[in-house]
């Protein structure tokens, strides 16, 4: 069918052509040698008057024509192929074949041709006449990429790495670090990609001697085939050859004239003959941005160096070019954004003065010193230029403040729990702004088996002056001890100078006043038996602390010494005069990184009391968490005829511990010794012994304690056990 369709198509195009070339009057062209009557028709004669007639006339040609459409994008029309449609199409030749074909010689084999019948169909593969099987029988899984084959599945050749020549130089750590064929393991998938990371390697090798000043240093890598004694493995070989080192031949810095003159070359550390080594010379350069700043220059800028190196002489000449900006002082404060502090509550923090010298650290200060209030979710301090003419030829810079707003509540909790002090929740929350400036409010409860209550704090943070706080608390507290039952109500007042956990001060100090009006009862040796007294108390207490160690919450190295003093007075049966002490020294000696020795020494004395007439929450006891662990919650010093303690006028303890820490994880083994006495000053006589083994888990607010401690010379109903939990170390 498809030749058929082919012949019909040629021979309906063929017949304009045809009906062109005999239309009357025209002859046919023909050349000088044509011959005559080669168109000519067997039965006619040039004579003939049908044979200059169109075999196909011009209408019966046009309406055979399909219709013409005016969309030349339209789709051509199916050409009908059928017997009919063919008759129909292509009209009938008058003039019959002058040479017709022979015939073609039928073999005996072949069927005889029939005109107008079909051959018979060839016999059917009896295969291809099967049924096909059904899509489930077959499997339908992807074949597997090169991308899905994992690891485990590749094959691989196992390596050995050796690096030659950069012992001299110290560098084989640092390559190692970074080696590429280090980072394979060993194990590569063929000799291929182990010589692609030697190549890596090489590169690597040359990087690090140009950073020491060998810039004519060349690194080569070779591929060892396994071989006898090598486990059968690839030995793969990355030898560095240095060369000679550059050195700075000549030192060129390009600045502004500086007071005093010669600032940038005295804060550029290097000299002529120094190894043109990359980290000496950025950290140099690095030195200058630091310290100008520091000296009155806050717009510094440290352009690109130029190091012309001489191959001949091994020298290199360094230019440096240093935009100094103009030499500045301190101007005032400004402040943007979505303010805290007004501009009048920000004055209070500064330490320098206006017109003093710009100096970054005090700027940086400033800043710490306004994240410490914990108002801020993103604080900046930055300078910016006046133009204002200000002192000694400096130029005024003012300090802009940008503020956004922090979250100002918070929820906080603490839980505990110690033998003979049982089990004791804290919760608190804080509003840290709710009268401004930094006007806080704290709600505290605290519940436990053995105690309950709850507080009230106003305190204001920077109150006047930076760090200085004051606070007022009304809280009411219930106790339930072996020594004493309470009911105790209490009225304070607060004046300190802190530390802060970002800004901790060698020296701090606090004072105030105590009203307090507590219920209690005690054993009364007048009266032989136990009894219940109210007691009235006036207090002043003060607190002054020196510290020298390194951390507010976890130090490791340093110490601290305080002193607490606090002039009272007891209303019960008459008012008595009397005053409370008590002196601790802390230390700590790091062995190591890992080894912290810290030890304590602690004593306090009453003066101007008998121990009868001093209210039984004012006594002084030993033993405990924050005491001598290995004895339970006040259990040292005087007992009653109950034996029950009833505490003393003196105390003394001495701790121990070495904190060995790996990772967020601790190890405390201790020795605590101490008592408590009956008279105004304690005495060496009776210390009693404790012992134990601590862990620690240490978080970003302070390391998690857990103590287990025994009494080594224990009394007559001491436990064998004690167990502390707490937040903190113990000293």
């Amino acid at each position: 069918m498809a030749l058929l369709a082919a012949s019909s198509a040629l021979a309906l195009t063929a017949v304009p052509a045809a009906a062109q070339m005999n239309q009357p009057g025209t002859a046919p062209a023909r050349g000088p040698d044509a011959p005559k009557n080669a168109v000519q028709t067997a039965g006619t004669t040039a004579a003939d008057p049908q044979a200059d007639a169109p075999i196909v006339p011009d209408a019966e040609f046009n309406s055979a024509l399909p219709p013409l459409s005016n969309d030349i994008n339209a789709p051509l029309e199916a050409m009908p192929l059928d017997d009919a449609s063919t008759a129909t199409s292509a009209p009938k030749s008058k003039t019959p074949v002058v040479n017709p074909p022979a015939p073609v010689a039928q073999s005996a084999a072949q069927e005889p041709i029939v005109p107008g019948a079909l051959p018979t169909p060839a016999p059917i593969d009896p295969q291809l006449a099967q049924p096909l099987e059904p899509l489930s029988t077959f499997n339908t899984a992807p074949l597997q990429s090169v991308a899905d084959v994992k690891d485990r599945d590749a094959p691989e050749i196992a390596y050995d790495t050796e690096v030659r020549g950069l012992d001299a130089l110290k560098l084989t750590d640092e390559f190692n670090a970074l080696s590429a064929l280090k980072e394979g393991k060993g194990k590569a998938a063929n000799a291929t990609q182990v010589s692609a990371r030697a190549r890596e390697d090489e590169a690597l090798a040359v990087r690090l001697m140009k950073s020491l000043g060998y810039y004519d240093g060349t690194a080569v890598s070779t591929l060892e085939q396994p071989g006898a004694g090598t486990g059968n493995k690839l030995r793969a070989i990355v030898s560095a050859t240095p060369g000679k080192i550059y050195t700075l031949g000549s030192i060129e810095i390009r600045s502004n004239e500086t007071v005093p003159a010669g600032l940038v070359q005295r804060e550029l550390p290097l000299k002529v003959g120094d190894p043109v080594e990359a980290a000496r010379i950025q950290g140099a350069e690095a030195n200058v941005s630091l310290k100008l700043p520091q000296q009155g220059y806050p717009f510094v800028k440290v352009g690109e160096r130029d190091i012309l190196l001489d191959d001949a002489t091994w020298k290199g000449a360094y230019t440096l070019p240093v935009d100094t900006g103009p030499r500045s002082s301190f101007g005032s404060l400004r402040t943007e954004g979505d303010a805290v502090f007004s501009v009048k509550h920000l004055n209070v923090f500064p330490r320098f003065d206006q017109g003093q010298l710009y100096d970054v650290r005090l700027t940086d200060d400033l800043r710490q010193a306004l994240v410490a209030t914990g108002l801020f979710s993103n604080v900046s301090v930055e300078p910016v230029r006046t133009g204002q003419p200000g002192p000694d030829g400096t130029e005024q810079v003012d300090l802009l403040v940008r503020q956004t707003k922090g979250p100002f509540r918070s929820l906080s909790g603490s839980a505990g729990y110690g033998t003979g002090e049982g089990a004791k929740v804290e919760a608190a929350f804080t509003h840290r702004n709710l009268f401004p400036p930094e006007g806080a409010l704290i709600v505290t409860g605290v519940g436990g088996t053995q105690q309950q209550g709850a507080s009230v704090t106003f305190r204001r943070q920077n109150a006047g002056k930076r760090d200085r706080t004051v606070s007022l608390l009304g809280s009411v507290l219930r106790q339930d001890y072996d020594a004493f039952n309470a009911v105790t109500a209490t009225i304070a007042g607060r004046i300190s100078y802190d530390s802060t956990p970002i800004w901790q001060k060698p020296l701090t100090y606090a004072f105030g006043f105590e009203l307090v009006g507590t219920n209690e009862e005690s054993y009364d040796f007048q009266a032989g038996g136990r009894r219940r007294r109210n007691y009235g108390i006036a207090a002043l207490p003060g607190q002054v602390l020196f510290d020298k160690s390194n951390d507010l919450l976890n130090p490791t190295r340093g110490y601290r010494l305080k002193l607490n003093l606090s002039p009272e007075a007891a209303v019960s049966d008459g008012v008595r005069p009397y005053a409370r002490t008590m002196v601790e020294a802390t230390g700590y000696y790091p062995v190591n990184d890992s080894l912290v020795i810290a030890g304590r020494a602690r004593a306090g004395a009453i003066f101007g009391i008998g121990r009868d007439d001093l209210a039984p929450s004012r006594r002084y006891y030993g033993g405990g968490g924050g005491s001598v662990r290995g004895y339970g919650y006040q259990r040292l010093g005087p007992f009653d005829p109950e034996g029950n303690p009833v505490g003393g006028r003196s105390l003394n303890e001495f701790a121990v511990e070495a904190r060995y820490r790996f990772g967020d994880f601790g190890i405390v083994p201790f020795f605590d010794a101490g008592n408590a006495y009956e008279g105004t000053f304690p005495t060496a006589k009776n210390l009693r012994y404790g012992a134990g083994i601590g862990g620690r888990f240490y978080t970003n607010f302070g390391p998690m304690r857990v103590d287990v401690a025994t009494p080594l010379n224990p009394r007559e109903g001491d436990g064998k056990i004690a167990l502390y939990i707490s937040i903190g170390q113990a000293f």
